[in-house]
């Protein structure tokens, strides 16, 4: 015996409210196939078949005239319908992806601070680009007074603070690539000269101590990322500046 469900019941399976199925019913869109002797609304399991594609075309913002035009097309079949509604569903999906990777980026880019269009980001940083670890830095130091310094800092920074600082940066390593290549002993007055200029420089983010500078010496050697991007200057320079960064704090101690 094929079973039949009341206006309630539907609605509530559905997740509609009545008044909308009375809607449907009014525009010919889902009509229900019986009526019981007392006039109440029968619907069948075709009717539920039917409003389950009506309500998977208004999920995807399709008018009501146009669902009833897709629905009752003559020449469609329910592979058809399959087949659409899974090319809309990819289609949706991808651009929801889209919009989670957008969204995304603008996240790392605010952890990081960095308020710059992605031309200047490539610009200034090339394949380096900060926010990349923006994530994982605020997991690891989110809580830290440092961490509130330089985000606060660098929300201020403009285009020209980011080059100036770059430049900076750059003239500083290539100069311990060459005290480095020279021989310069580590614990040296002119590398640990070169070292406070380090401390010095990550100063324009946030205050840095002999002790965060020690930390930061010994990350250089643990992280492997850190130690390839000095490597990659020249070999040994990450642990002549994690040398000449603990002798410099030692001084200070």
């Amino acid at each position: 015996m094929n079973r039949s469900y009341t206006v309630g019941q539907v609605a509530t399976l559905a997740g509609v409210t009545v008044r909308t199925l009375h809607h449907y019913e009014q525009i010919a869109l889902l009509v229900p196939g019986d009526r019981t002797a007392a006039g109440y609304r029968q619907y069948a399991a075709a009717d539920l078949d039917r409003l389950s594609q009506i309500l998977f075309y208004r999920e995807l913002g399709f008018p009501l005239d146009e669902i009833s035009t897709l629905l009752d097309d003559p020449d469609a079949d329910p592979a058809e319908h399959l087949r659409r509604q899974h090319t809309l569903l990819t289609a949706r999906l991808q651009r929801l992806q889209a919009m989670v990777d957008a969204v995304t980026k603008e996240m790392k880019a605010q952890m990081s601070g960095i308020n710059l269009t992605p031309e200047e980001k490539l610009e200034i940083f090339g394949d380096h680009l900060p926010e990349e670890y923006a994530e994982e830095a605020q997991q690891r130091w989110g809580d830290s007074a440092e961490w509130a310094q330089s985000t606060e800092r660098t929300a201020r920074f403009t285009k020209e603070d980011w080059i100036r600082i770059k430049a900076e940066t750059d003239e500083l390593e290539g100069r311990m690539v060459a005290a480095l290549a020279s021989g310069v002993d580590p614990a040296s007055t002119e590398a640990t000269a070169l070292a406070e200029e380090h401390r010095a420089g990550i100063g324009n983010f946030y205050d840095c101590s002999f002790h965060m500078h020690r930390c930061l010496g010994d990350m250089y050697l643990a992280d492997e990322r850190f130690t390839k991007y000095y490597e990659d200057k020249a070999t040994g320079l990450a642990q002549w500046l994690r040398d000449a960064i603990h002798a410099n704090a030692d001084q200070h101690a």
